[in-house]
């Protein structure tokens, strides 16, 4: 597969293989051999078993936990095929670790996400995928092109097989979570509903108040990421407290702290719906609760329209 900075080539690092995978499958190519090992004291070393001289490459590589791992294994990456001559390199970081850090609330505080984009472009990245970021305007702390991704559609279609033409109101677990949530709920013709809470300390939530009628309705609610959980898990007890009848949670990255499954498991909580974005431990996998669905597809289809110069955009009209 040929574009206008030759063939197309994929790599994917250690963070999430099975997702890489499935990704060259769907692009209908192979991943390039590449092997990654650690000196003595830890220190990262990258071999790529052939040729990107030439090459648009599109290296797969969620900087998912342990997020510092996984970020320096791809600036490694990108610095060797900086070095090898590559025609373009894509960075496709299906999750984008230090998202969270995306402004200063405080006096003195770091803006985290900014410096890994600092860091992605000297390393040699010169276009960027992402997934579902946690503030849109991310996309401005790179001075190189961003393709913002969104499952809503994935998502909303798991929603719909689920609960088929039954009612459905979609929430936001808070304000500031609207407008994904209201993307869901366009997308599965539903009302929407907001949670208003607010925050005493950084690990406590308390709700306030929910807007909206939920009152006998099965309930999704919508977040970008689940860490703690702690927020879906009082978004839930508030929505039962309304009166709802079930409620689901849907979450494009699965982050899953500890003690965040638990929590899930003991709230009023039937589903938890995540992404592939972020591979799924053990514990996690075992849990009846949770439901991973893919986005390899997605990826995929992304991938091939930048490598052909094509519309991106396209995928979410």
């Amino acid at each position: 597969m040929r574009g206008a900075d030759g063939p197309l080539m994929l790599l994917c690092g250690t963070a999430n293989p099975e997702l890489g995978r499935r990704i060259s499958e769907e692009v209908g190519v192979a991943l390039a051999p590449m092997e990654i090992t650690r000196f003595a004291d830890g220190e990262f070393d990258v071999r790529i078993g052939e040729s990107v001289r030439g090459h648009d490459v599109f290296v797969i590589q969620p900087t998912c936990p342990p997020v510092n791992d996984n970020y320096l294994e791809l600036f490694v990456i990108l610095d060797a095929l900086r070095r090898a001559s590559a025609a373009r390199i894509n960075a496709v970081l299906p999750y984008y670790g230090y998202q969270r850090k995306e402004k200063k609330t405080r006096a003195r505080d770091p803006i985290s996400a900014k410096l890994m984009a600092n860091f992605l472009q000297v390393a040699g990245a010169e276009r960027m995928i992402v997934l579902d970021l946690h503030a849109e305007a991310i996309q401005g702390f790179f001075d190189i092109p961003v393709d913002a991704l969104t499952a809503s559609k994935i998502l909303a279609a798991h929603i719909r097989s689920r609960h088929g033409r039954q009612p459905i109101v979609v929430v936001s677990p808070d304000v500031g979570g609207t407008a994904r949530a209201r993307a869901i709920a366009r997308l599965l013709e539903s009302p929407l509903a907001i949670i208003d809470k607010r925050r005493p300390r950084d690990d406590d939530i308390e709700v306030l108040n929910v807007i909206g009628d939920v009152k006998d309705s099965n309930c999704v609610v919508v977040d970008d990421l689940i860490s703690t959980a702690s927020t879906l898990v009082g978004a839930a007890q508030a929505l039962k407290d309304e009166g709802a009848k079930s409620v689901d949670v849907l979450a494009t990255h699965g982050v899953l702290s500890n003690g965040s499954l638990q929590r899930l498991t003991d709230a009023f909580v039937d589903e938890v719906v995540v992404t592939d974005t972020i591979p799924l431990s053990a514990e996690a996998a075992r849990n009846p609760k949770v439901t991973q669905v893919s986005v390899a597809p997605l990826i995929a289809e992304a991938i091939v329209r930048v490598h052909e110069g094509r519309s991106v955009s396209a995928l979410f009209r």
